[in-house]
């Protein structure tokens, strides 16, 4: 079965032709060609596929496309704003917390949901929040050093 949905994507609203039964990812990557998003167990496990929705932060390949009806997405894609990159995106390339780069979507994404809820957040409870998105090059610490920079010169600002 098909449905039409109308929703914004990166500040750019599309309407879509879908299957009912097409995930948001699938959306995303084979229908708009945003490849930043990836797709690494498909059973939300890992937090590749990390998007936001309406500012939440969602394993977009557990989520069907016809939910996005009427609804705001973010993706990696949509952080840099006239040639610059966002504050998440800079301070992962400053900090090295970049290897083979294929979590580092999710982790940026996901982060960012994190920081606009709670920007003044404890390295703890960053490590707690970010258990789902998972990374098989690094030990984290760079990782949590990127996005603990970026809180900590946010001094309560959302991380937009």
């Amino acid at each position: 079965m098909d449905k039409n949905i109308t929703f914004t994507i990166n500040n750019e609203e599309k309407s879509l032709l879908v299957k009912t039964h097409w995930t948001l990812l699938r959306v995303i990557r084979d229908e708009l060609r945003l490849t930043g998003t990836k797709e690494g167990c498909g059973e939300g496990e890992c937090g590749s596929c990390t998007v936001l929705v309406n500012g939440e932060a969602v394993n977009s390949c557990l989520m069907l496309a016809v939910d996005v009806d009427g609804k705001s997405v973010e993706t990696i894609e949509g952080l840099a704003r006239d040639g610059k990159l966002h504050p998440l995106q800079k301070s992962f390339v400053e900090k090295g917390a970049i290897q083979c780069g294929f979590c580092t979507p999710g982790m940026i994404m996901a982060s960012k949901a994190l920081l606009e809820e709670n920007p003044t957040l404890s390295e703890d409870e960053l490590r707690y929040r970010m258990a789902g998105n998972l990374c098989r090059c690094t030990g984290y610490t760079k990782i949590v050093e990127a996005i603990m920079d970026v809180a900590e010169h946010a001094e309560g600002e959302k991380c937009e």
